[in-house]
């Protein structure tokens, strides 16, 4: 009964957020990612661009897709990187290698996207691999982990590049922390000592804090929100703040789906994208 619910109210929500967020949102394919990260470029913004890969997807296709999103990026006027999932690169130190290269030969950071609590580890030692080869290199970490003060301070040692975020994946240890406790007790351990960090957030209350405390603390920061996601108020925290803004933007099926999870996931984001949207009739 609960899984038949959720595919009705999926199947009901779906054509409205297909509506609401068409003028973040890129097709499936790469030059549609890029087409939508040249528009955000004439708006002042830049882009992250990352692969959305599908559960069937094999490694050596999500690695094709990746450097091509390398040479992509450097067709853009404004820096741009490439974030990657290495979990369905089954941590592969030889395809990561690979990338990790192409990106040094373009001068470009090479970021790790976050997965679940077990995934962490992995992700490190991998950098930590290719870490010779390319120093630019940066690492999502969620607030919601314990582990994740700890791999803040990896990632100052290190000279790692962070992007911080509340977190898809529950901590096993614990399943029941403020999100927004946990967010800024990251920001908090990356104040005044990490290399950059962008906030990652569609949260404008923690976005403000967060990033009031970087800037405080002389911390190169910036604002990093994914397409597809309610986006005015949290823009107009950016511009009031000074701070510039990067949008993650994703190519391939599996975007939709994932959208989809997190407005079912966070039922606030419903009120959010409605006022975009009511805003984006009122702009034309």
């Amino acid at each position: 009964m609960r899984r038949k619910l959720r595919d009705l109210i999926q199947s009901a929500a779906t054509p409205l957020l297909r509506v609401a967020s068409r003028a973040y949102v890129p097709g499936p394919h790469l030059d549609d990612a890029l087409t939508l990260a040249r528009q955000l470029e004439a708006q002042g913004l830049s882009a992250t661009i990352g692969y959305f890969n599908s559960d069937d997807d094999a490694p050596d296709l999500i690695t094709g897709y990746d450097l091509a999103a390398i040479e992509a990026a450097t067709t853009l006027k404004h820096p741009a990187y490439v974030s990657i999932k290495v979990p369905p690169l089954l941590y592969d130190p030889s395809r990561v290698g690979t990338l990790a290269r192409l990106a040094t030969q373009h001068g470009q950071w090479l970021h790790f996207d976050s997965h679940g609590p077990e995934t962490a580890e992995p992700t490190l030692n991998l950098m930590t691999q290719v870490q010779g080869e390319h120093t630019k290199l940066g690492l999502t970490i969620p607030g919601r982990w314990v582990r994740s003060l700890h791999d803040a301070d990896w990632a100052i040692a290190n000279g790692v590049r962070v992007r911080v975020v509340k977190g898809q994946w529950a901590c096993p240890e614990h399943p029941d922390m403020d999100l927004r406790e946990g967010f800024m007790a990251v920001i908090e351990r990356l104040a005044g000592r990490a290399v950059e960090v962008a906030v990652a957030s569609h949260d404008a209350q923690l976005v403000r804090q967060a990033l009031t405390r970087l800037k405080a603390a002389g911390t190169p920061c910036e604002l990093e929100l994914l397409c597809g996601l309610p986006r005015h108020e949290v823009m107009a925290v950016a511009k009031e703040l000074g701070v510039p803004v990067r949008y993650y933007v994703p190519f391939g099926t599996a975007w939709l789906p994932y959208a989809m999870g997190q407005l079912l996931r966070q039922p606030r984001l419903w009120g959010w994208m409605l006022r975009d949207l009511l805003a984006s009739f009122g702009q034309r």
